[in-house]
């Protein structure tokens, strides 16, 4: 079996696909899309994956919209992950993403309408998603055969034709590479904490759990405030 790089390298989005399966947990539409988005994007900026060099030097970076399956699938076509600072996520809520060469910062932005989607969709693949996932409610059987609908649906959403998506040659806003903070030691639970991330009380650091301030989580919804988890 050939390598993700080389399946990327051959824009072989079927190849990629069952790469993006392991890493997602299933295969679903908006996840092909992930994939189908990303190499439009690396074709119209002349880029390739994210390989040992570009990764530590974070020389592209992947901006998603939206915290869906659509991010897994640019994550495992770009090589752009949470992990490696290649990743930015915005909390905007759109299926968008945009990918920029820090090197002089010109960008491809790459949208897909879901409206525009509907037309792909097996009969009864809708409601079937609304009723087994929107809702809760499906029996073992709809949840099998919502799968297959899925499955199927991937395959088409991996060749749409690029006039299905909206694509934009960008300018993109210099972002600092990812810093190296210090870390002090939290002064309740004792466990070390990104000294940019303390909360400082009495002159005594504290993690933000300790210190009972909340901080902010991804969250199904979105970036949320919570105070604890």
């Amino acid at each position: 079996m050939l390598s993700l790089n080389q399946f990327v390298d051959k824009k072989d989005a079927e190849g990629i696909l069952t790469y993006a399966e392991e890493f997602h947990g299933h295969i679903c539409p908006y996840l092909a899309l992930g994939i189908r988005a990303s190499l439009i994007a690396m074709e119209e900026l002349n880029v390739g994956r994210l390989d040992y060099s570009g990764s530590v030097d974070e020389s592209i970076l992947a901006i998603v919209e939206t915290n869906s399956c659509f991010t897994d699938g640019v994550q495992v076509t770009t090589g752009c992950t949470l992990g490696n600072n290649s990743l930015i996520y915005i909390d905007i809520g759109k299926t968008a993403l945009t990918l920029a060469k820090r090197r002089d910062w010109r960008g491809v932005r790459v949208y897909i309408d879901a409206e525009r989607l509907a037309k792909y969709y097996p009969k009864g693949a809708t409601e079937l998603f609304n009723r087994v996932v929107r809702e809760r409610k499906g029996s073992p059987e709809e949840k099998k055969r919502l799968w297959e609908l899925w499955r199927e649906s991937a395959k088409t959403m991996l060749h749409l034709p690029k006039e299905e998506f909206k694509i934009e040659h960008v300018k993109v806003q210099r972002i600092e590479q990812a810093p190296i903070f210090d870390s002090v030691r939290c002064s309740k639970c004792g466990e070390l904490v990104m000294a940019e991330k303390a909360v400082f009380i009495d002159g005594k650091p504290f993690c933000p759990k300790c210190a009972g301030k909340g901080y902010f989580a991804l969250l199904g919804r979105g970036i949320e405030r919570v105070s604890k988890l």
